[in-house]
């Protein structure tokens, strides 16, 4: 006897009550209605699930839309032609869907400003075609009891919508989405959805929420600039904060500012893949401490996730190999160029993308260098090179046939070797982050001079604290700065989104 398999009968769709698209020119109220809105839709999908977890099988499906902003113009008339964003270049109608408005209530506030001000237009706040997946409507930290989900007979996929691999490209950023006849054109880099992406990898490979994240970020590969950052952060708190007020480890353990430890006892039974380390100030404008490792995967990886939240600036500090003689233990190089032959990017950035050095960040970082080195001019010299970094994927590339790179880095002008500094840098052109690269100079693989144990430990002892140093300070120096100065214009293609 042969049986037959019978398909459920579809299910109607449950959604809250539609929303009555709003106009605003005043940037606070549209971000309190978006806020609103995203509340609402996000609370209808969390009480639907606890709801079918509690009553049993559902006779419907459940969907609850992003929010939008979208605006009209029909001029040609340009802006401040200074501006790197805060404007469309041509008339017509543009619009982004958004996620998590309190993480980005001021850098919304900031872009729909700018908008508004420089075109004399409204924005108009409403529901999009998108729909939220249940997995990010619950956010970040949110804990579901097991017996809720094996409640529901059904797949959760049949009752609620998941995450779509097609609204979490990088088209935009990468200059690639085109938008179909009729369709609006896109006012931001990331759609919602690759946002609450990368939100989610970003507490999963750092241990720390993303409203912790501050705006100007230092990625290291080595453990010993974080037990400087540690230390030093520590003691900007004992000291009542000098300006900073909390400081932030892997699972959100909090020291305010005024004390000499932590809020509570909780420690981390292990460290995440990249641990971060924040040291906060008022709207986001501290520093955070990324320790990523070695290879350039991982400095992709990280810098794919950091970028959604729109930091204003990133460094890499690390350490090289000195490709030149004349370079001893602990000089500095200070990039200039890059030859990428990291790999990871090649799809997103054909290697024969320029990543140009921006000097708000070169300016910085030697600015930084004379002052905590006290060096200057010429003296500076002695101890700090500006050139073309070499970035690779094989850490071992010396134990091959040495004539082909050897060759390639002579060619380039190389001056030092390393994983991750292109990687970061042509991340940050990409995603259009100020970016920019001081590398300390460990080892001279070509000239067989390597440091022995006794050596490496003075060396890290004295180098790493220095190095830090450095860098925080030119972070400093560029927090000072007005953000419309530090966003380049170089990092800005023929056809940008308005949003930084």
């Amino acid at each position: 006897m042969s049986k037959r398999i019978f398909s459920p009968r579809p299910l109607s769709f449950s959604t809250p009550t539609p929303y009555e698209p709003r106009s605003f020119d005043d940037p606070v109220a549209a971000v309190d209605a978006l806020e609103e809105l995203y509340e609402r839709n996000t609370k209808f999908l969390t009480d639907a699930f606890v709801s079918l977890g509690r009553n049993g099988t559902p006779d419907k499906r459940f969907r609850a839309c992003y929010p939008q902003v979208s605006l009209e113009t029909t001029s040609f008339g340009h802006v401040d032609s200074r501006l790197s964003y805060g404007y469309v270049a041509s008339p017509g109608i543009y619009t982004t869907t958004i996620t998590r408005p309190k993480l980005f209530r001021h850098y919304l506030k900031e872009q729909l400003g700018l908008l508004m001000r420089n075109h004399g237009v409204r924005i108009t706040v409403s529901e999009s075609a998108t729909p939220i997946p249940l997995h990010f409507a619950f956010g970040e930290g949110a804990y579901v009891e097991a017996e809720i989900a094996e409640n529901i007979e059904l797949p959760l996929r049949d009752l609620f919508d998941a995450p779509d691999l097609t609204n979490t490209d990088d088209e935009i950023a990468n200059g690639s989405y085109e938008p179909g006849p009729g369709e609006p054109s896109p006012l931001a880099p990331f759609t919602a959805q690759r946002i609450d992406y990368s939100l989610a990898r970003l507490s999963h490979y750092t241990a720390t929420s993303a409203n912790h994240f501050q705006n100007f970020v230092l990625f290291t590969n080595y453990q010993f600039y974080v037990d400087e950052f540690c230390a030093w952060a520590r003691q900007q708190m004992a000291e009542g904060g000098n300006g900073y007020t909390a400081f932030v480890e892997p699972g959100n353990i909090v020291t305010p500012a005024g004390a000499d430890k932590p809020e509570s006892d909780l420690t981390l039974a292990r460290l995440p893949q990249m641990p971060a380390y924040h040291i906060k100030k008022k709207g986001h404008g501290g520093i955070t401490l990324v320790n990523i490792g070695v290879g350039p995967s991982n400095a992709k990886t990280i810098t794919d996730h950091i970028a959604v939240l729109r930091p204003h600036a990133w460094l890499m500090l690390g350490h090289c190999a000195g490709l030149r003689n004349s370079q001893t233990l602990g000089d500095y190089v200070l990039a200039h160029a890059y030859v990428r032959e990291d790999h990871v990017l090649d799809d997103d950035l054909p290697v024969w993308v320029p990543i140009p050095a921006l000097a708000e960040i070169q300016v910085a970082l030697e600015d930084a260098v004379e002052e905590v080195t006290g060096l200057e001019g010429y003296d500076l010299k002695r101890i700090m090179r500006t050139g073309t970094v070499a970035t690779i994927d094989n850490r071992n590339w010396e134990l091959r046939d040495q004539r082909g790179p050897v060759k390639r880095l002579s060619q380039s002008r190389a001056i030092a070797l390393d994983m991750e500094s292109a990687t970061i840098a042509a991340n940050g052109f990409r995603f259009r982050v100020p970016y920019g690269t001081l590398l300390c100079v460990s080892d001279k693989p070509l000239h067989g001079e390597l440091k022995l144990p006794g050596m490496a430990t003075a060396f890290y002892r004295t180098q790493v604290n220095q190095h830090l140093r450095i860098g925080i300070r030119a972070l400093e120096i560029l927090a000072g700065m007005p953000s419309e100065k530090l966003h380049s214009r170089k990092l800005r293609s023929f056809f940008e989104t308005a949003f930084q």
